[in-house]
């Protein structure tokens, strides 16, 4: 019986599936069911009973798989205080980043983090649905929004308000807007999210909030196509000042109406337990901060931010 053997058992308790525990481990079936013989063999018990339609737990396994699973923690938990101590820094980074932010802002991040520390290597999911820790096979997500599960830990990497922005093409053309309700003759471009369109943009002024109902002709779940219209000059947007930050430095797009500020938001990186807050975790949690600091500040001198996004 090898470690390994006894975390292929700990994952086909949780899917109740040999198969769907393989793939979650990048191996072979046959692979996987011979760990969980070899298992059984030196316990001298079933750990599972299984028909030809399903998996469930015996009365065995359902006793020894959470000791085992307390067991491999704390022996990841010493290998974690060990690698510490000597501040060694390797290892796997499963990352889970949203569309834009990912392959436009983190990536560069990522790779000169990675120049930084060679031992570590990336598996990096780029997306912009709800992650599911355990389904996807990530150990950290970067993500906009604080994190409502109380059974998640976060760190706060910034303050990200919102733009709303077009190209100098596009205002030239169609007329810049003065107030919120000047934005209903506007093609407005849109995020999608489980198909439900994101058409409603709220503002706020002094203590007062709009609410504008938008029109227009482009809507993508994908985060990252929205800006790539926007610079296309196919319409106007409302994006993360982070996501538009080279385009807005360039001018290839300017922040309209900058006065009646859009939603606001915050950068996350959030664990699903005190486990994947590694060593290398908390480098990457420092260092982002840092890069998006230097971002806003560069935001902030031009004009485009307020000062207090750096607070």
């Amino acid at each position: 019986m090898l470690l390994e053997d006894l975390q292929v058992v700990l994952k086909v308790a949780e899917f109740r599936s040999i198969t769907a525990a393989a793939t979650n481990l990048d191996m072979r079936t046959a692979t996987a069911s011979a760990a969980l013989k070899r298992v059984e063999a030196a316990l001298g018990v079933e750990l599972f009973v299984r028909t030809t339609r399903s998996l469930r737990l015996s009365s065995a396994g359902e006793k020894y798989i959470p000791q085992c699973e307390q067991a491999l923690q704390m022996l990841d938990q010493a290998q974690l205080n060990m690698k510490g101590e000597q501040d060694i820094i390797d290892g796997e980074l499963r990352l889970a980043v949203s569309s834009d932010l990912g392959r436009n802002i983190v990536t560069p991040w990522l790779n000169e983090f990675m120049d930084t520390y060679p031992d570590l290597s990336l598996r990096m999911n780029i997306s912009d649905s709800n992650i599911d820790f355990y389904r996807d096979s990530v150990d950290m997500a970067l993500r906009y929004g604080y994190p409502n599960d109380a059974n998640l830990y976060g760190f706060k990497i910034c303050n990200v308000p919102g733009i709303l922005c077009a190209t100098p093409e596009y205002l030239e053309q169609h007329g810049a807007p003065q107030h919120p309700q000047d934005l209903t003759s506007h093609n407005g471009l849109f995020y999608q999210l489980y198909d439900v369109i994101h058409d409603v943009w709220k503002f706020s002024r002094d203590g007062a909030e709009y609410k504008i109902k938008m029109g227009g002709n482009r809507a993508s779940n994908d985060g990252d196509l929205v800006r790539r219209w926007c610079v296309a000059g196919k319409g106007i947007a409302v994006k993360s000042c982070l996501d538009l930050s080279d385009d807005l430095l360039s001018g290839r797009l300017v922040s309209v109406m900058p006065e009646f500020k859009p939603r606001s938001t915050e950068l996350w990186l959030i664990c699903p337990s005190r486990q994947s807050i590694t060593p290398a975790a908390r480098l990457l949690r420092d260092f982002c901060r840092e890069k998006s600091r230097a971002i806003l500040k560069q935001l902030v001198d031009r004009g485009i931010l307020d000062v207090g996004v750096l607070n």
